[in-house]
């Protein structure tokens, strides 16, 4: 029987991401903040259509906003490790990067009494470490890579990338890839950031994304009897007004449509049992 499962997934930043820019002057700061309303309207959302979801929160930001992330819990949320700041790993040594995993899963288990099954790295940038991190501190899945689009797979580890030759690739693990992709994000489609060497224009007709995220919903059903989509959101960002009416008609469509709305440890899970059936 066909099923085609979709993943509401918000990355609770705040100001993190900012900071890990080094935008620390006030109004980034306060950009992250709106986060804040963000998450109120978000959940309301949500809990109207009873649907769960996945929230992605660097360890910091429960420090900082714990009732927020309450709220988060007690509404029946998935809570996935996001790091301890937003710093990639990628920037990191590993050290640093195993000291991040574990400070953040302190945090994630303080508030919802249970360590993350999911990570999901900040800005998407794994190290070579990663995965072998995720698998010692028994992760069941990581979603931050783009390698298929409806498609859950196993996570290679210690892959030799060469500038003059072939890739030579590393071994198949147990963790989970739960596949991601920046045409689903909606950071760079709406947000606009100006650093001395960047400059994201966002600022995009919120109709015009909602139309492509929902024919990404159509064409996987079109070619797939089973596969799992992932929507990635930061509630700074679609907690905007407008953005907020997009959410809600692309929920609306995606239930008439006959999508299945599952966390993203639940759609991992159902992958992993159909993997075994095979």
């Amino acid at each position: 029987m066909p099923c085609h499962i979709v993943c509401l997934t918000f990355d609770f930043d705040a100001m993190t991401g900012f900071i890990a820019r080094g935008l620390t002057t006030p109004t980034p700061i306060s950009r992250g903040e709106f986060g804040l309303v963000g998450v109120r309207r978000i959940l309301d959302l949500l809990r109207k259509y009873s649907i769960r979801a996945s929230v992605f929160i660097p360890g910091v930001v429960i420090e900082m906003y714990p009732a927020a992330c309450e709220a988060i819990v007690a509404a029946g949320h998935e809570i996935g490790h996001h790091g301890y700041t937003h710093i990639p790993p990628a920037n990191l040594a590993r050290d640093q990067e195993e000291e991040g995993l574990v400070r953040g899963n302190e945090m994630i288990k303080r508030l919802s009494g249970q360590a993350a099954r999911g990570y999901r790295s900040p800005s998407w940038d794994l190290s070579p470490h990663t995965v072998a991190l995720l698998l010692a501190q028994q992760f069941l899945y990581d979603s931050s890579m783009m390698g298929d689009d409806y498609t859950p797979y196993y996570a290679r580890q210690g892959d030799t990338i060469l500038p003059d030759g072939p890739c030579v690739w590393g071994p198949t693990t147990s963790l989970i890839e739960m596949p991601i992709s920046w045409t689903l994000d909606d950071y760079p489609h709406f947000e606009f950031l100006r650093t001395p060497t960047t400059i994201l224009p966002g600022l995009m007709n919120a109709q015009d994304v909602l139309a492509n995220w929902i024919d990404d919903f159509i064409y996987m059903q079109r070619v797939t009897d089973w596969g799992v989509l992932t929507y990635t959101m930061h509630p700074y960002v679609i907690g905007r007004g407008h953005r907020m009416l997009m959410l809600e008609r692309l929920i609306l469509r995606l239930l008439e449509g006959g999508a299945v709305f599952h966390t993203m440890e639940e759609a991992a899970r159902a992958f992993m049992a159909r993997a075994s059936d095979r």
